[in-house]
Formats: structure tokens, C-alpha cells, sequence
């Protein structure tokens, strides 16, 4: 496994990274890197993972992502402790922004601390022997949902069980529809957005669908990579919409 030089800030690293151009993948090959470790790992979460500046691969004259052995490294870190301990991305990346300054960040929460030289391996396999999924009293636990908001969820489709276990996905559905019902939004209410999350999901397979039927894993990376970015537009464009109307209520 790859060691992550974690001392070396990625943002002060583009001389280095000239030097080792050849060395560098692109995001399908990354995704080949990490499929076994990560199966559910997708272009769209790594470019979502850069949005976020927890990584920041060199770009080609052409715009395209090139990633260094220490830029997968970084990423396998991540992907762990974001599966395992289900800590926000803003912990994380202090967390690492404080490595890559040279400091000695305390442990995160439920882990193994960071040295300021190296992410290696030991980390690696520390936290790849923890389970991906949680059961239904798990959930509730992190969620502060009760059983009977879980069922109705699951009634409605914005959520789904794997064999009585539940994805990280499940949980931030559960998180938010428990922020809701506080303000007297039931789950019943919510099947709008699963509805509207199928029309999206259509409209994004109707564009990308051939890219995702090659065999080549760049040409599903891609369209991955295009399928993310399509869903981020159509967000703002659904977040610009609804704040419109929201600026209305006090004229």
C-alpha cells in the first residue's frame, strides 16, 4: 500500500508534482487503485472529496485530473475514517490541513491520530477491520431516530435495508428527517424528494447511459465524473429556486 506523505501540503506540491508527471493517474485508474479496499467509491466522490479541498490533484493543459501514489493515499485515508467513524468531512480536513502544516493533530474521534510524517498502512488496516454497515439500533443511536420514524423511511422509500443493515447514505437521510420532525415534517411529506430524486437520476442516466455500458473503467469513471456534476447543477438550480421563493415571504 502506498505511504501518504502527510507533511507535504498538497496546495505547496505542484513543482514536486511536475517532476513525477509521468507517475501520475488519472481518476480511472485511481478508481482501479481503490475499488477493492472501497467498492462503493465513485469518480462523482472524489470529485466531491475536491469540492470539499481535502485533495487537490494537478490538472493537464486539457483540464484533466492527474493524481499522485500520495494523492491515493490520501484519498484511502479519508475514505476510511469518513466510512468507519462517520465523522464530518470539516473534521477531517482540519484534521489533515493541520498534518500538512507539520503539526501534531490530536487523535480523531475514534481513531488513530495522524503523524505529521506518514499515513501508512497500520492506519489503513486499523480501520478497514471495521464494519461499513450499521444495524437498525446503530442507526437510531447516531440518528437519534426511534424505531417508528426508521419504519416509515423504509415505507417510503428514503431509505433502504441490506439485510437489516443500513449505508452511510441511510444515515444522512435518517439524521435530516429526524432534524425535520422537529418542525412537524413527517417521512409521508418527504416522498416528493425520492420522486424527485428518481426524475433527476433518470434525466442523468439518459445522458451518461452509454458511457456507463463500456467495459473501460475510464469511460464509467467519466461518466461517473459527468453524472456528478450534472447532479450539482441541478441543485443549485433547485436551491436557487426555492430560496427565490423563500426571499418573497417577508416583502
Amino acid at each position: 500500500m502506498p505511504i501518504f506523505d502527510a507533511a507535504r501540503s498538497p496546495r505547496l506540491e505542484a513543482s514536486r508534482h511536475e517532476t513525477v508527471r509521468h507517475a501520475a493517474l488519472n481518476i480511472g485508474e485511481v478508481l482501479s487503485e481503490l475499488k477493492d479496499e472501497f467498492p462503493r467509491v465513485t469518480a462523482s466522490k472524489i470529485r466531491f472529496l475536491e469540492d470539499k479541498g481535502l485533495i487537490i490533484p494537478q490538472r493537464t493543459s486539457a483540464g484533466y485530473r492527474k493524481y499522485t501514489a500520495s494523492d491515493v493515499s490520501r484519498l484511502r485515508f479519508i475514505l476510511s475514517v469518513q466510512r468507519d467513524q462517520y465523522l464530518p468531512l470539516k473534521v477531517i480536513k482540519d484534521h489533515l490541513d493541520a498534518v500538512d502544516r507539520g503539526e501534531a493533530p490530536e487523535a480523531l474521534p475514534g481513531g488513530a491520530p495522524a503523524a505529521p510524517q506518514l499515513v501508512n498502512s497500520d492506519m489503513a488496516e486499523a480501520v478497514e477491520s471495521k464494519t461499513r454497515l450499521v444495524s437498525l439500533a446503530e442507526l437510531q443511536g447516531i440518528t437519534g431516530a426511534n424505531e417508528v420514524l426508521v419504519d416509515e423511511l423504509l415505507k417510503f422509500g428514503l431509505i433502504e435495508s441490506q439485510g437489516g443493515l443500513f449505508d452511510s447514505n441511510c444515515i444522512k437521510v435518517t439524521k435530516s428527517a429526524v432534524q425535520l420532525a422537529n418542525h412537524g415534517v413527517e417521512p409521508r411529506h418527504l416522498r416528493q424528494f425520492r420522486t424527485a430524486a428518481d426524475r433527476e437520476f433518470s434525466l442523468i442516466e439518459s445522458i451518461i447511459g452509454n458511457d456507463m455500458k463500456k467495459p473501460e473503467v475510464s469511460a464509467r469513471a467519466r461518466a461517473a465524473e459527468e453524472a456528478q456534476e450534472i447532479s450539482r447543477q441541478c441543485l443549485e438550480i433547485h436551491e436557487a429556486l426555492v430560496q427565490r421563493a423563500i426571499s418573497h415571504l417577508d416583502r
